[in-house]
């Protein structure tokens, strides 16, 4: 692929839009205001499981300010039922615990809340399943796992590797469920107008939705305009339509007037999605030279009874490392239980803390230390594919994260390193993620006064697009990026993947550099460099990666953590973290950096705070708010250090870059937990490293 001239790309440039989100010009789907506009409050089940048998409304009809309480009952017919998650009002039937069963519209917020308090619901309960377990007989096979993977892999004869192998390792792993819980809610208004209907909503790409909701509600895509330029925050949580989307859009038909809802942190933990819990059994096999002969990684996670969701949870360990038997599988059990949805990094984030806390375990039975460990199990090709890697900086970053980090000299013996009351230790794990492209376009206007407007359905949900875009515009257009102006976040704008699966960049910025060269390329052809009195606009399309099927690509790291745990509370505290990585070339040092330590900080609140907590006897979680599902404050995170190695693949797209927003947080926890092996000599299998686990 021709590389860009680089004069802005990788300069740690201000971010663009942070001017207007820190004086509150930058409008959020919430802070929309439409004349006439009515708001929405929705009534949630109950039961896990069952069927409405009566539905009692007249005490909230009878509410003053109250213009529709709609229910299953006098709900409009949807055009399309065949995605059980848009399905909203259309039967009696309970799915789940917090399941929309209703929605009361009013003139204002606090009006539609209290009437929806005063709607009574009865039903008729039905026994639910609810705990996900490894051993059960209806575990189902799917048949892909997300992202379009195979569900199983095999290769070679692992069983007779394992019975042959000089050391052996079998073990078992789990993750909580956890929620992605954005800064900004998830909120939606609808306002119908001449047939169609337009949608400010918190999503991480508009023409998703807006597909969805013409589908639904049997619209011309073109009939559904979807805005959303600024987003706050959405870690895989906003890249589908969730069912607050299409009951907005339903009560702002039925109210025949704008309508806003705006979903509460506890609503969220229901009807947005979670990242599914895992059982994950790890079973390694090597010689006595610590080379493995055999990796087997089995995953049992969870989905729900109205839609099949499957984690790609033991993909990553396909290609990590060099052993030539290798097996993977995924097992769903279904429950009664909202549907899962992804997290940031799916997949590899609880898939690595497997692996990753795995493979230290097995260095240590081997006798090595765990970065020679890693080193001399290094694949020179991808293992499941054979394809070379288009790059595979895996060994660069972990040497560079030891010599930064001070691994050595390090004694192997847990438990020995004090600091007064406190047990010292470190650890290391790797990470990984898909480098991906998706097809993608966009329009590029070359205006009479000579500045650039470049135009596509792009999201920043806060990683800093609408900086970075700028910049790959700004080389491909050869100009200061003062004279470029970026359009993001309308579906109405040229088609563009949505911001998810580290793909944004590679995918949005491919297309701008292929539109920049055209425009380029037309101004000198037909105009000879002379801009016009009209200026000039193309459009430029990429397609999805035509090396893709040559070579294996993603992105790798190397994760360092110091642990401390105190000898008689139990109390954990990582003091440093320091994460070292290959992600191509970084369009902003600024933004990129801001990514990483964000990624690590979060695998921190992974491996030491985040767990939703479930009743079983209801089916509801019951920490669903920030007082009681914890993450990482200031006071919880020490030094997060993130470093990058010189590296440009030029294998993926113009720009040599990687996506980089998803990377960070894959290994750390892993790092973490083997940080606090080696302070206690107490492993941790199971996800969040609490203090009673480590009070032995």
């Amino acid at each position: 692929m021709t590389n860009l001239k680089i004069q802005a790309i990788g300069v740690p440039l201000d971010r663009i839009d942070g001017p207007k989100k820190v004086t509150g010009a930058a409008t959020y789907a919430a802070e929309y205001h439409i004349d006439g506009m009515a708001y929405a409050f929705p009534v949630q089940s109950a039961i896990a499981r069952g069927r409405i048998t009566a539905i009692e409304t007249e005490a909230a009809r009878a509410l003053p300010g109250v213009i529709a309480v709609v229910t299953h009952e006098n709900a409009p017919r949807l055009a399309s039922l065949s995605d059980a998650r848009h399905v909203v009002l259309q039967s009696d039937a309970v799915a789940y615990y917090g399941q929309f069963v209703a929605v009361v519209v009013a003139e204002t917020p606090e009006v539609a809340r209290q009437a929806a308090s005063l709607v009574t619901v009865r039903y008729e309960e039905q026994p639910h399943d609810v705990t996900l377990r490894f051993v059960r007989d209806d575990l189902i096979r799917p048949e892909v796992v997300n992202a379009g993977y195979a569900t199983d892999t095999s290769s070679g004869d692992v069983e007779t590797a394992l019975a042959e192998a000089a050391v052996t390792l079998d073990a078992t792993y789990t993750t909580p469920t956890y929620h992605n819980n954005p800064m900004e809610p998830h909120a939606t208004i609808a306002a119908w107008d001449d047939g169609g209907v337009i949608l400010y909503d918190a999503n991480q790409g508009a023409q998703r939705i807006r597909d969805d909701v013409a589908r639904v509600f049997g619209l011309p895509p073109e009939r559904v305009r979807v805005i959303s330029p600024y987003v706050g925050g959405a870690f895989g949580s906003k890249a589908f339509t969730h069912p607050h989307v299409v009951l907005a859009t339903l009560a702002a038909r039925v109210a025949g007037r704008p309508v806003k809802l705006a979903l509460t942190r506890q609503q969220m933990f229901a009807v947005v999605g979670y990242r599914t819990p895992t059982i994950q059994r790890i079973r390694l096999g090597a010689d006595g030279k610590g080379h493995l002969t055999a990796i087997a990684h089995h995953v049992v996670e969870q989905t729900a009874m109205i839609y099949e969701f499957a984690e790609q949870t033991a993909v990553a360990t396909r290609m990590m490392y060099a052993a030539p038997n290798h097996q993977t599988s995924h097992r769903l059990a279904r429950l009664d239980m909202p549907v899962p949805t992804i997290m940031r990094a799916p997949g590899e984030a609880p898939g690595m803390f497997a692996l990753e806390s795995a493979m230290d375990e097995m260095a240590i039975v081997c006798g090595l230390d765990p970065i020679e460990f890693r080193i001399r199990n290094e694949p020179a090709t991808d293992p499941e594919t054979g394809r070379p890697f288009s790059s595979r900086g895996v060994v660069a970053c972990l040497r560079e994260g030891a010599e930064r980090f001070g691994w050595q000299p390090r004694d192997p013996t847990p438990g020995v390193r004090t600091d007064g009351e406190w047990l010292v230790g470190s650890g290391v794990a790797l990470s990984t993620y898909p480098a991906r492209r998706r097809p993608s376009s966009a329009r590029v206007r070359l205006s009479p006064d000579g500045r650039y407007t470049v135009s596509l359905c792009a999201s920043d949900m806060g990683t800093g697009a609408w900086t970075i875009l700028t910049q790959i515009a700004a080389d491909a257009l050869e100009v200061p990026v003062e004279r470029v102006r970026l359009e993001i976040g309308d579906s109405a704008l040229p088609t563009a993947p949505i911001a998810g699966g580290s793909m944004g960049t590679t995918s949005w910025g491919e297309a701008i550099v292929v539109a920049a060269r055209r425009l380029r390329a037309t101004l000198h052809e037909k105009h000879g460099g002379v801009i016009p009195a009209e200026g000039i606009e193309v459009t430029g399309e990429a397609d999805a990666n035509p090396e893709a099927q040559q070579f294996s690509t993603h992105a790798f790291g190397a994760q360092f953590a110091e642990a401390r745990v105190h000898r008689e509370t139990g109390e954990v505290r990582v003091p440093r973290l320091l994460g070292v990585f290959g992600v191509g070339r970084v369009m902003n040092a600024k933004t990129a950096r801001s990514q990483l330590i964000g990624g690590m900080t979060m695998g921190l609140s992974m491996a030491l705070h985040e767990e939703s907590v479930l009743d079983p006897r209801f089916g509801d979680f019951a920490n669903h708010d920030f007082a009681g599902y914890h993450i990482a404050t200031n006071a919880d995170v020490g030094a997060v250090e993130a470093y990058w190695i010189d590296e440009d693949d030029p294998h993926l797209n113009a720009m040599g870059a990687k996506g980089i927003g998803e990377v960070g947080i894959v290994g750390t926890a892993a790092a973490i937990a083997n940080a606090v092996y080696h302070a206690t000599g107490i492993r941790v299998r199971d996800l969040p490293i609490t203090l009673d686990k480590l009070l032995r």
